[in-house]
């Protein structure tokens, strides 16, 4: 087993139109308005830039996003990403009961060099890390889905 690589998979259920959560979706540059974790998403071209993120445990993972797909008819955002990881992450939007299924993937290896040393006692307070992140990033999206 390969302890320096990840595969998360979050479901959320939001009470919005598909259309509208995609929309708030492909506007990368604006998580850190309505996800705390993500602290900063710095454009770098029309399908590039970087960001950085930080939960609960204390460390900042940076990395650089690159748009590889983009398909609001199949409801789809897909990024490869490189730096402290390296690896893809992916939005799969859908209609769900009461408004939107929004599926985020991703799948990833690690290369900062501190995660990579406590790779084995960390796994499970690093997961844990990360279901705590995309708990508060659903929280803040059906806030601002509310507000609008």
């Amino acid at each position: 087993m390969d302890w320096t690589h990840y595969r998360f998979r979050s479901l959320w259920s939001l009470p919005a139109p598909p259309d509208a959560v995609y929309a708030v979706l492909e506007r990368a540059e604006d998580y850190p308005l309505w996800w705390r974790q993500v602290r900063t998403v710095t454009p770098l071209d029309d399908i590039t830039g970087m960001i950085t993120v930080r939960s609960l445990l204390p460390y900042t993972v940076t990395f650089t996003a690159r748009l590889v797909r983009r398909d609001p008819v199949a409801g789809v955002l897909e990024i490869a990403m490189s730096g402290d990881l390296d690896g893809w992450a992916r939005w799969t939007v859908a209609t769900g009961l009461g408004g939107t299924l929004a599926r985020y993937e991703q799948e990833v290896d690690v290369h900062k060099p501190l995660l990579r040393r406590l790779a084995v006692p960390g796994r499970p307070f690093f997961r844990l890390n990360h279901r705590l992140m995309m708990r508060s990033g659903r929280r803040g999206l059906l806030a601002l889905l509310r507000a609008v």
